[in-house]
């Protein structure tokens, strides 16, 4: 495998550089890099899950401050530390279990860190407490019955303790680093499928007859369109081409090719041809926690003509694009400005971008955002890879992903 400071440094480049483009390649390859860090990392006899996740957490830093417009990036670190802070928990609590059976004994040192130096101070703590509560109904009833414990042993062991201890730790790294790693294969499975699975509702939200709108080129739309289509479903579709840089004409492209009726309308004819349109659907770059989202340039006003006509606004995202911060976070970064070269030919307007004015700045500014902020009371619907959701049930689906802990991760400067 390739070290893992040249892995990060190679996929910080391609970051800085805009080389990866698209919120599902960003977090793939965001989690498969994370996933070969956390394979090459090596762990401390102790405190193992605190050290992974410190360094989990300066890599996101890094990453996070090459891009911080892609919040797929940070989503995805997020993530990654979550699911090491819910192995550990799910590991301390088997190993709580495991002492607690040891309970009937009046030997207080059982539970001394000392003797379990592969758990937390807080595990330990938990044991101890379960060994002066009394008995009741819950204890009846744990998992680990007394007959299943192992014998306690005395101090006189000698080496063959340590030697078992030191078997213990190096376990207890194996199943701590294996746990974690199949978490992330699953995740990374996760965004894989993920247009796949958002597309599998379409025929739950696509009737007979109805005319869908959409802005740009999605490919989550286009396969949630597509398996309408195949479903037998019979409908319309107006794309606005997405100016300036005209992504809708590509998917209509595509659409025409899957045997969609496809009317392309320029970005002006919207609120013109809204009247006639049934229902919104449309990709997300993110979802804030507030079930804001950030959308491509000109999604605001799709939603404002929706909302003005009493159009279903819908929005397709999936879950590695829940962000846990919310839009005036100071770390959120909203908007990029792209080349101005997409708007308009340098040497058609090189004279107005001459330096002519008493200010000593040229007289013709060229301003190209790339995204827009559509706030949650314009949003109808949002469908995820885990159903359709609610704007106001967005921060609840989002605490189910990330630690309360993780939602800042600061962006630290790169040389």
């Amino acid at each position: 495998m390739p070290d893992m400071n040249t892995l990060v440094n190679d996929f910080i480049i391609k970051l800085k550089k805009r080389k990866i483009e698209g919120s599902k390649a960003t977090a793939k390859l965001t989690a498969e890099v994370l996933r070969s860090c956390i394979s090459q990392q090596r762990l401390p006899h102790t405190n193992q899950a605190a050290a992974l996740i410190d360094a989990i957490r300066t890599i996101g830093e890094k990453l996070i401050a090459a891009n911080p417009v892609e919040l797929a990036v940070g989503n995805i670190v997020r993530r990654v530390l979550h699911i090491i802070r819910e192995e550990d928990v799910s590991l301390t609590a088997a190993a709580v279990g495991g002492l607690a059976v040891l309970a009937g004994s009046d030997d207080e040192d059982d539970f001394k860190q000392d003797d379990h130096p592969d758990l937390s101070a807080a595990a330990v703590a938990a044991a101890s407490r379960s060994t002066l509560r009394p008995p009741s109904l819950q204890t009846l009833l744990e998992d680990i019955p007394q007959s299943t414990a192992a014998p306690h042993t005395s101090s006189s062991g000698g080496d063959s303790e340590g030697k078992s201890k030191s078997a213990d730790k190096n376990t207890a790294s194996r199943k701590l680093k294996h746990n974690i790693i199949e978490a992330v294969n699953e995740l990374i499975q996760d965004i894989a499928t993920c247009h796949e699975q958002i597309a599998e509702q379409a025929v739950e939200h696509i009737h007979h007859n109805e005319v869908i709108l959409t802005l740009g080129n999605s490919r989550t739309v286009m396969e949630f369109l597509c398996a309408a289509k195949e479903k037998k479903r019979s409908f319309r579709v107006f794309v606005a081409e997405g100016a300036p840089r005209y992504q809708g004409h590509a998917l209509a492209k595509e659409l025409v090719a899957r045997g969609l009726q496809t009317t392309v309308i320029t970005d002006s004819a919207i609120f013109a041809m809204i009247s006639r349109v049934n229902m919104v659907v449309v990709g997300a770059h993110a979802v804030m926690a507030n079930g804001g989202v950030i959308a491509p340039v000109g999604m605001n006003m799709v939603a404002l003509a929706a909302q003005r006509h009493a159009v279903p606004f819908v929005v397709l995202a999936g879950t590695h694009k829940l962000c846990p911060l919310y839009p005036h976070n100071p770390e959120v970064l909203l908007n990029e400005l792209k080349s101005p070269a997409e708007l308009l030919d340098f040497g058609e307007f090189s004279d107005c971008l001459d330096f002519g004015s008493s200010s000593g700045s040229p007289l013709l500014h060229v301003v190209n955002p790339a995204f827009d902020y559509v706030p949650p009371n314009l949003v109808s619907l949002f469908i995820t890879d885990t159903g359709g959701h609610n704007p106001s049930y967005m921060y609840r689906l989002i605490a189910d992903y990330y630690s309360a802990d993780d939602f800042v991760v600061k962006q630290s400067s790169i040389s």
